[in-house]
């Protein structure tokens, strides 16, 4: 396995595995994979990741600004997704542990996601990552079919940015 910075050339298998994830209905509250550079607008320059193997990119990772204000810059949210095929095997903790590595050499203190609750791997692989749950935001949202959604919100601070 290969944990390398992704490139717009990746962007198609990224797109197919945003899509799988999207199909599940509990993954995000997007219901379209939107094109390069619409999704690259909204995420950090910085952190953007890909796990390969023999070249197939098998999962990606990236980080979103949480506020434009500069108080918060050290805040970003994460967005972590592995192929159907990648999923228990343990590449989403090998991806998520560059993540959090990537983050901190960035100057990022404060790692944070909503995670719907029936999500339960992804709660569980955020708790194995050092992430806390914060608490619920109830009824946050509706999906496109008119469903009301809640959010978990967890947090990961570090143990070496941010600490002074």
């Amino acid at each position: 396995m290969i944990i390398r910075t992704m490139q717009i050339e990746d962007w198609p298998s990224v797109a197919r595995i945003y899509k799988e994830g999207l199909a599940t209905g509990f993954a995000s509250f997007e219901t379209d994979v939107p094109d390069f550079y619409t999704w690259s607008a909204k995420k950090l320059n910085f952190c953007r990741l890909v796990i390969t193997n023999n070249e197939e990119i098998l999962g990606w990772a990236a980080l979103s600004p949480t506020s434009t204000r500069m108080v918060y810059k050290g805040v970003a949210e994460v967005s972590i997704y592995l192929s159907k095929q990648a999923q228990g095997k343990g590449l989403a903790q090998l991806l998520f542990k560059a993540l959090i590595t990537a983050s901190e050499e960035n100057g990022i203190w404060s790692l944070q996601s909503s995670i719907f609750p029936e999500n339960k791997s992804s709660i569980r692989l955020h708790e194995k990552m050092g992430f806390r749950y914060l608490g619920k935001r109830e009824r946050i949202a509706k999906t496109i079919e008119g469903v009301w959604k809640d959010n978990l919100l967890y947090e990961r601070r570090s143990d070496t940015v941010g600490t002074a």
